[in-house]
């Protein structure tokens, strides 16, 4: 098990106040799809955005393991699944490839901003032809003298419909497949840079998820981050940090839901005793541990493999299965743990369960991520 020093451990407990104070209108927020942008300047003032990058941007400068374990902190303590899912948009989509594939001047321009939360960032993939098929984008950067014109939508990107600074990836030699991807920084008010309504859906109802639009969209060459052609190299990267730290927030948020249901459990009678007398309830208790603590082991060791250089893309692959599904299986279980109180809206229950199925589906179903793990052990 990992273990973590007394400064790791006065970080994370620096920020219980304010996590709390964060999620503390999360119910009210779910039920209108709420995005609580009023929140982003306190939340970059507080450090949470900057953390992995480099302090002479404004950022904290500490390790992978060490964000993941202050995220988990913000999974443990504040309840607005959407809010926490669109703060860590904003650590990775567009922080994460600018500090390790931006060029000194893109760096110096845009992660001061990321860090004190002055933009919203966002990082726009999936078309309407092509979800977890990264490869069979079409959207377009054709070069121009010094400038890129893109054409193109991206549908189902977080923070889109708010974001002020959105890494786009476009193809930027013809034909199909992972090579010719290139990525650009893109600023809200560019001409021909258009984001639409956020949208309605069944979890992480506070962060807004919405399509965006490039029509003629003339971007300097300066703004692209990595090498051109090579976006999906960045893409790979950006994708292990995504899930590593979407699912610390995840173990945060499995961990609170166990020990309350293991407070309930203890508290609520029928027949006579509590119903955590009851074998079938504990059993469903114990369930909750064993994903817990599973998905715990698996993601500190592949973080550090992935910090030491290690090839992790299969570690990844099974621990963002492992991490969902058993995210899916603990909040179904406090559910029915709860009963009546788990089926109403009012308890914050069953929002769990909505705000966890997404995470079966983004950053890569689990069939695909099934699928690449086969492929790997040379199956298919």
């Amino acid at each position: 098990m990992h273990q973590w020093t007394d400064k790791q451990r006065e970080l994370r407990e620096g920020y219980t106040e304010a996590f709390q104070a964060w999620g503390a209108e999360h119910l009210e927020r779910d039920r209108t799809g709420e995005f609580p942008g009023e929140l982003w300047p306190e939340i970059g003032a507080s450090g949470l955005f900057g953390l992995p990058f480099d302090p002479e941007h404004g950022g904290g400068g500490y390790d992978l393991s060490t964000t993941m374990y202050v995220l988990e902190g913000l999974g443990y303590h504040c309840r607005d699944g959407g809010l926490n899912f669109s703060t860590t948009t904003q650590i990775v989509s567009s922080g994460v490839p600018i500090q390790r594939f931006g060029s000194p001047e893109v760096r110096a321009r845009f992660l001061p901003r990321i860090c004190d939360g002055s933009v919203i960032a966002a990082h726009a993939i999936t078309e309407p032809a092509g979800g977890s098929d990264a490869a069979a984008m079409q959207t377009t950067a054709t070069r121009r003298g010094d400038d890129f014109v893109l054409n193109g939508r991206k549908f189902f990107i977080t923070n889109g419909p708010v974001a002020d600074l959105v890494m786009v990836y476009a193809r930027t030699s013809p034909g199909t497949g992972p090579l010719g991807i290139s990525v650009f920084a893109v600023e809200r008010g560019t001409p021909g840079f258009e984001s639409g309504p956020s949208v309605d859906k069944m979890g992480l109802r506070t962060s807004p998820l919405g399509n965006l639009t490039f029509t003629d969209c003339v971007v300097p060459a300066a703004n692209m981050v990595g090498r051109e052609g090579k976006g999906f190299l960045l893409l790979d990267y950006v994708m292990k940090w995504e899930v590593l730290c979407w699912f610390a927030v995840t173990l945060g948020a499995m961990r609170h839901r166990m020990e309350r249901c293991i407070d309930y459990a203890k508290k609520r009678n029928q027949f006579g005793a509590p119903i955590a007398s009851c074998q079938l309830i504990a059993a469903k208790i114990v369930e909750m541990k064993i994903g817990l603590e599973t998905t715990r082991n698996w993601f500190y060791d592949t973080a550090a493999r992935l910090a030491a250089g290690e090839d992790v893309m299969v570690d990844v692959a099974m621990a963002k299965v492992i991490a969902s599904e058993a995210n899916v299986q603990s909040a179904t279980n406090a559910v029915q743990i709860h009963g009546g109180r788990g089926y109403l809206a009012e308890f914050g229950i069953e929002k769990e369960l909505r705000d966890a199925t997404g995470g079966t589906i983004f950053s890569g179903t689990s069939e695909v991520q099934r699928d690449k793990v086969a492929r790997m052990l040379g199956v298919r």
